[in-house]
């Protein structure tokens, strides 16, 4: 009988232990993202704050972008989120070929949180001249994993009957 309340004891203490953790981790990541949505730098190369550039070559202001809605959307586990931000691409993936085909690659938020991003290449044109080290920003919906998300719906609706997402990249918006 002692051997089973020992037992116990030691997993309740596991379990409070790893509950504690996971609450320090999500609040650690979540005050990264207040910390940092502060220092972020304006639009992509001259375009100024609040500002992304556009295919002609114009600057139009948008909506900032704000790493806790990702935070936020991991956290709460979220699915089919519509989300904007913008990241820095930190690996390129092959293709997904099976059913519609998928350009993939993987960014980085300045919060530290990495998303999937997954453009529908059957859809929208393909992110030319795409490189690590690239910043993209992008209008999407977003799809909860353990990596930390995925971006999807980053193109038009040829249907017309879903909310339309796109990526820019060096001065040209994909749709």
């Amino acid at each position: 009988m002692k051997r089973v309340w020992r037992r116990d004891r030691i997993c309740r203490g596991a379990w409070t232990l790893a509950r504690s953790a996971s609450l320090t981790l999500v609040m650690m990541v979540l005050l990264g993202t207040l910390l940092l949505a502060g220092c972020g730098s304006g639009g992509l190369t001259g375009a100024g704050p609040g500002t992304t550039a556009t295919g002609g070559g114009a600057a139009t202001t948008g909506p900032a972008t704000d790493d806790a809605q990702f935070a936020q959307a991991f956290a709460d586990r979220a699915q089919d989120v519509s989300v904007q931000g913008r990241g820095t691409v930190v690996r390129l993936l092959d293709d997904d070929t099976s059913g519609d085909r998928h350009q993939r690659f993987i960014v980085g938020l300045a919060s530290g949180q990495t998303l999937l991003i997954s453009h529908n290449i059957d859809v929208a044109p393909r992110v030319a001249s795409l490189k690590v080290g690239d910043v993209v920003v992008f209008k999407g919906e977003y799809a909860w994993n353990e990596q930390g998300g995925i971006v999807h719906w980053t193109h038009h609706d040829p249907d017309g009957s879903h909310e339309g997402g796109w990526i820019e990249h060096e001065g040209r918006r994909y749709e």
